[in-house]
């Protein structure tokens, strides 16, 4: 059985879709920062719906790595002239795969950086867009200012150094354009951060500055950073699913993709230099995102806290194990309905009784086997962003926080390395060394772990939190998860 590649695509199964158009016609307008099995599946999955309609064949994409993990992918698309397949895991067991082809080439930046800023500066260049997670911005996490001490931003902020980071290729690449008066790239973050094109501008407007203030003048009066709400789950691709792809389909790939049906886009209409017709694939382009994104992050990313870490310590490993128990969908409804829905803006026009179900339906697919280890990682990068803003609403506005405060609690239960059983967590953070400290001293200092101001900001000295979340701790210690949750649930509507 042959490798997915160029030369074999047209010989695959008639079960496979494949693109419909001649790829060599395929020429780049965007480059993207961080290939992942989200954006695989996400946007270049809408511009290959867009090419198959005969559209956008000048907007293919040319991805890039920057971390050395990265090398494995650039092996990888090399090998398979850039061709991957997705496959669509339907609730009722159904599977459809598909060949993407709207990536026309892959560059890895720690092996030639400079292929990568031309590649930018490059006027046929019109977008460079992003998914390198929210860790990947670079901003401390209660202040939100940028992280000028990180070292490799340091290493990019020394003259003549070849960029590690995304910040110093993109801001070199601006620059030559500028100086060649070509007009600047769209820079399109696809990443789940509220406000992620205003994040981006900030982020990367704080480099430009401490490199050449000029520069960053220049950048903020000349580069767009349209924000965007995004959504789709995409579990980590095991060999599971690439054994599975090769008997069922008879599709031998490296990297594939698996993802739920479901997915949505919505984007701001701000671009410098064009876009493709998005609204063709299906994405919704508007002029504020904001309501949209605020539904996503305090409703489906916070309720996926609200099941990895209580699901984890409760024994389960799988998203769709937890979504099936009637316990914790209850828990996850009432955090939804009583906590997660009153810090939301108006969203006119949405069914969000709706939203709701279908987020229950979309975690309780068993096909897609979402892992709670994926949900659970980068913990730190995630509770402050779509959790705690709920907390500090309902603060506010005298609502509830009694759920929230337990999912922050067994989170802390989590840090502390052990499930109920005794059995080992691998805690997957870039705080992992100082949450799991905080964690190990809690069950004598019960406030240890919320201490990290930086995480937590000043939530520690909030009595009606504070009494919330000792009191599901102190269920996790004494009678686990399972009983934790109970209790919650017991607090009733």
């Amino acid at each position: 059985m042959p490798q997915l590649n160029a030369e074999t695509l047209t010989h695959l199964p008639e079960s496979v879709s494949i693109p419909n158009y001649d790829r060599a016609a395929v020429t780049t307008g965007i480059v993207h920062f961080g290939v992942g099995g989200f954006h695989r599946a996400h946007q270049a999955m809408y511009l290959d719906r867009l090419m198959n309609a005969g559209q956008a064949l000048d907007w293919g994409i040319c991805g890039v790595g920057v971390l050395p993990h990265d090398a494995k992918m650039a092996q990888v698309m090399a090998e398979q002239d850039c061709l991957y397949t997705m496959l669509l895991k339907h609730p009722d067991g159904r599977r459809e795969a598909r060949v993407i082809g709207s990536m026309t080439e892959y560059l890895f930046a720690p092996a030639n950086p400079e292929a990568v800023i031309e590649k930018m500066a490059c006027p046929d260049t019109r977008i460079v867009s992003l998914t390198v997670t929210e860790g990947g911005y670079n901003f401390h996490h209660v202040t939100g200012e940028f992280d000028a001490e990180n070292p490799d931003v340091l290493h990019d902020l020394t003259p003549n150094a070849a960029p590690r980071t995304a910040f110093g290729l993109v801001t070199e690449a601006l620059s030559r354009r500028r100086a060649r008066g070509i007009e600047p790239f769209t820079v399109m973050s696809c990443d789940n951060i509220q406000g992620n094109g205003d994040v981006a501008k900030k982020m990367f407007t704080a480099f430009a500055e401490l490199r050449d203030p000029d520069l960053a003048a220049w950048m903020r009066s000349n580069v767009l950073f349209p924000n965007s709400m995004v959504d789709r789950i995409t579990p980590v691709t095991t060999d599971e699913d690439r054994s599975a792809i090769a008997k069922e389909f008879g599709v031998v790939d490296q990297w594939p993709v698996v993802c739920e049906p479901f997915e949505q886009w919505v984007l701001e209409d701000h671009f410098t230099l064009g876009r493709p017709p998005f609204e063709d694939a299906g994405v919704q382009v508007v002029d504020d995102v904001e309501p949209y994104e605020l539904m996503k992050l305090r409703l489906l990313n916070a309720s996926h806290q609200a099941l990895c870490y209580f699901g984890t310590l409760a024994g389960y490993t799988y998203a769709h194990e937890v979504a099936q128990d009637p316990l914790f969908v209850q828990f996850l409804l009432d955090y939804m309905d009583l906590e997660g829905t009153p810090a939301l803006s108006p969203l006119p026009g949405v069914d969000l009784p709706l939203y709701k179900r279908t987020l229950i339906e979309r975690f309780a697919n068993e096909h897609v086997r979402d892992t709670l280890a994926r949900l659970c990682a980068e913990s730190s990068d995630r509770i402050p962003k779509w959790l705690i803003p709920v907390v500090w609403i309902n603060l506010k506005n005298d609502g509830g926080i009694s759920r929230s405060a337990g999912i922050v609690a067994s989170w802390a239960r989590y840090a502390e390395g052990t499930d109920e059983a005794g059995g080992p967590i691998t805690v997957v953070d870039r705080l992992k060394e100082p949450l799991m400290a905080a964690a190990a001293l809690q069950r004598e200092d019960k406030l240890a772990f919320l201490r990290n101001r930086d995480v937590f900001g000043d939530l520690v000295d909030n009595e009606r939190f504070t009494e919330a979340y000792l009191r599901a701790l102190d269920t996790l210690h004494t009678r686990g998860a399972r009983a934790a949750v109970a209790e919650l649930v017991a607090l009733g509507r």
